[in-house]
C-alpha cells in the first residue's frame, strides 16, 4: 500500500473517530458549551488538557528547535518554562479561579476588579494572545496535510478547518474536551511510537529518554559524543554547548514562556470543566504527567534525529552524498520548500557546513525534524502515516481550545456580559456557535495570510499572555489592595510595551518609531529576543498596577470579602 494512500486512511479514521465524538457529545446548554457541565473527570480532563496544550509547536516544532536553532542545551527554554508553567498554574490559579465559579478569565477579571472596562481590556489581551498562537496552528495543519496527503498547502488547511468548525461548533466545550482524550491518544502514541524504533536502532536501548545517553550500536562512543564530533567537523557547534544568546536572555526567555503558560486563557478554561477545587489540582497534577511524556521525549528525538539527518547527508567523513542519489525523502520535503538544496560549486555533491559561503543546505526548515524523522530512519510507513496523523491531532486540539477561549470572550464576556446582560440562555447559546464559527473563518484567513510578526513562532503568544494576563490574575487573586485603575494601567503597560519590542524589532511598526528612537539594533534590551520579552512585560505590568493602585481609591469592601472567601481553604 502506497504511502499516500496509507495516510489518508489513518487520517481518515481519525477524524471518523473525532466527528463520531462531536456528535455523541453535542452541547445542549451554555454550560455545556462553556465548561462541558462542569462534570469532567479529573484524569480525563488531565488528558484532554494535555492535548490542549501540546499545540503543534510541541509536537513539530519543539524537537526540531532543539535540534538545529537551540543545540540541545539550549533548548531547555521550552522544557523548562512549558512544564514550569503548568505547576506554577496548578498551585497559584487554577484552584482559586474554579472556586469563584464563572466560565471564563474575563469575567473573573470583571468580577475581581468591579469593571466592564477591566473585563473588556481582559478580552482584548485574550483575543491578541490567542489569535497569535492560533496562527501557528492552522500553518502547522497546512504543512502536515501539504506534505503527508500531497495536496496544496491552502487545500490542507481548508480541510482542518471544516473539522474543526463541525466538531467545535456542534459541542463547545464538551464535545472539544472528549475529542481531545482521542486526539491526546493519537498524538503520544504517533510520538513515542517513531523515537522508539530509533532508539532501538542506534543505541540498542527501547527507553529513547536512556538511548539519548548510551552508547551507539557497533561502536564504543556515546550518541551525544558522536554527534558533538560531527557538527563541529563541519564547523557548527558543539551539539551539548551552552545558551545559543546569553544566560540572562535564557532566564527571561524560561520566565516568559513559564508565566505565558500559567496565564493563556485556552489553558485555564479547562480547569472550570472539573466539579471541585480538589479536582482542580488533580487534573493539573494528571496533566503535567501526560505532557511530560512528550517533553522528555523530544530532546532524545531531537538528538537522534539530527545525528540521522547529518550522517544521512555524509554518510562517510569527507564524502558527501551525490545529489542525484539523494533518498526519496529528500526528495519528498525538497516540493515543500521546507528542504532546499544549491550546488554552489557544481560538484553534484550535497555540502552541508556552517560557513554560509560553502554550505549548499540552504534551508532546512525546523519543522520537518518529526515529520521527516521516520522516513530519513526508514520506518515503515504505518508509522510514518501514524506522525502525519499525530501531527493534525497536535494542532487541531489547540486550535479548538484556542478558537474557544476567543468565542466564549466574544459571546459570554462582551455580548452577556457587557452589551446584553438580559440575552437568554438560548440566544447566548446561538451566539456562542456564530462566534465559534466566526473564529474559525478568521483563523483560516490568518492560516491563508500569516502576518510577518507571527508566522512561525508561537513563543510570542506566551509572550504577550505573559506580560498582561498573568500579572492581573496573581494580583487579583493574592493582592487585595489591587483595584481597577492598576488592573488596567498594568495590562495595557504590559501589553504594549511587549508589542512595541517585537514590533519594532520586526520593522513593522504602524507608525515610523525607529525613526524618532533611532537605528535600534537587535535584542537592544540587554540582549534579550523578543520571544523572550514577556516577562519583561510582566515587570512592567506589575510594577505600573501596583504604583497606579497607590495612588488611586481602594477597592469597595465586597472585594476584600470576595478575596477573603476566594482563599479560605474551607470554602
Amino acid at each position: 500500500m502506497s504511502l499516500s494512500l496509507l495516510t489518508c486512511i489513518v487520517v481518515g479514521l481519525s477524524f471518523a473517530v473525532y466527528i463520531g465524538i462531536a456528535l455523541w457529545a453535542r452541547a445542549g446548554s451554555t454550560k455545556e458549551f462553556y465548561v462541558a457541565g462542569g462534570g469532567v473527570h479529573p484524569v480525563a480532563n488531565g488528558m484532554a488538557t494535555a492535548a490542549d496544550w501540546m499545540s503543534a509547536a510541541s509536537f513539530i516544532s519543539m524537537a526540531g528547535l532543539i535540534g538545529f536553532s537551540y543545540q540541545g542545551y539550549g533548548g531547555s527554554v521550552f522544557l523548562l518554562g512549558w512544564t514550569g508553567g503548568y505547576v506554577l498554574l496548578a498551585m497559584c490559579i487554577a484552584p482559586y479561579l474554579r472556586r469563584h465559579g464563572k466560565f471564563t478569565v474575563p469575567e473573573f477579571m470583571g468580577d475581581r476588579f468591579y469593571s466592564d472596562a477591566a473585563k473588556v481590556v481582559a478580552v482584548i489581551c485574550l483575543i491578541i494572545a490567542s489569535i497569535t498562537y492560533v496562527i501557528g496552528q492552522m500553518k502547522g495543519i497546512g504543512v502536515a496535510f501539504g506534505r503527508f496527503l500531497e495536496v496544496d498547502y491552502e487545500v490542507g488547511l481548508s480541510i482542518g478547518m471544516v473539522v474543526v468548525l463541525f466538531y467545535a461548533v456542534l459541542g463547545g466545550m464538551k464535545g472539544i474536551t472528549y475529542t481531545q482524550i482521542a486526539q491526546y491518544v493519537v498524538l503520544i502514541t504517533a510520538y513515542t511510537i517513531p523515537a522508539i524504533f530509533i532508539s532501538i536502532q542506534l543505541t540498542g536501548n527501547p527507553v529513547p529518554q536512556l538511548g539519548l545517553g548510551s552508547t551507539l550500536v557497533g561502536e564504543n562512543v556515546y550518541l551525544l559524543d558522536k554527534l558533538d564530533l560531527i557538527l563541529t567537523d563541519l564547523g557548527f557547534d558543539e551539539y551539548t554547548t551552552g545558551p545559543r544568546l546569553s544566560t540572562l536572555n535564557m532566564a527571561f526567555y524560561t520566565m516568559s514562556l513559564m508565566i505565558g503558560t500559567a496565564g493563556l486563557p485556552h489553558v485555564i478554561i479547562r480547569f472550570f470543566t472539573v466539579p471541585s477545587v480538589k479536582d482542580a489540582r488533580i487534573s493539573a497534577g494528571w496533566a503535567l504527567v501526560f505532557i511530560a511524556i512528550l517533553y522528555t521525549t523530544a530532546p532524545a528525538l531531537a538528538g537522534m534525529a539530527r545525528l540521522n539527518l547529518m550522517t544521512t547527508i555524509e554518510p562517510t567523513p569527507g564524502q558527501n552524498l551525490v545529489y542525484e542519489e539523494r533518498p526519496q525523502w529528500f526528495k519528498n520535503w525538497e516540493s515543500t520548500k521546507l528542504l532546499e538544496f544549491e550546488d554552489k560549486n557544481g560538484d553534484g555533491r550535497i555540502q552541508y557546513n556552517a560557513n554560509t559561503e560553502t554550505n549548499e543546505m540552504v534551508n532546512i526548515d525546523n519543522d520537518i525534524l518529526v515529520l521527516a524523522n521516520p522516513e530519513i530512519a526508514k520506518l515503515s510507513n504505518w508509522v510514518i502515516a501514524l506522525v502525519a496523523a499525530g501531527g493534525l491531532a497536535a494542532a487541531l486540539s489547540t486550535a479548538a481550545g484556542l478558537l474557544l477561549a476567543i468565542s466564549s470572550a466574544v459571546s459570554h464576556d462582551l455580548l452577556k456580559g457587557v452589551v446584553r446582560p438580559n440575552i437568554s440562555e438560548k440566544s447566548e447559546l446561538l451566539a456562542s456557535r456564530l462566534a465559534m464559527a466566526g473564529s474559525v473563518l478568521l483563523a483560516g484567513y490568518l492560516g491563508f495570510n500569516p502576518p510577518d510578526f507571527a508566522a512561525g513562532t508561537v513563543a510570542l503568544a506566551f509572550g504577550l499572555a505573559a506580560s498582561s494576563i498573568f500579572p492581573a490574575l496573581m494580583l487579583g487573586i493574592f493582592y487585595k489592595r489591587m483595584n481597577t485603575q492598576g488592573a488596567i494601567a498594568g495590562m495595557l503597560a504590559g501589553i504594549g510595551v511587549t508589542l512595541f519590542y517585537v514590533f519594532q524589532h520586526k520593522g513593522i511598526m504602524f507608525i515610523e518609531s525607529t525613526q524618532f528612537l533611532g537605528n535600534i539594533p537587535a535584542n537592544w534590551f540587554f540582549g534579550i529576543e523578543p520571544n523572550a520579552f514577556g516577562a519583561v512585560g510582566a515587570i512592567v505590568n506589575f510594577t505600573v498596577a501596583m504604583v497606579v493602585c497607590k495612588f488611586t481609591a481602594e477597592p469597595p469592601q465586597k472585594i476584600y470579602d470576595m478575596i477573603d472567601e476566594l482563599r479560605s481553604p474551607n470554602h
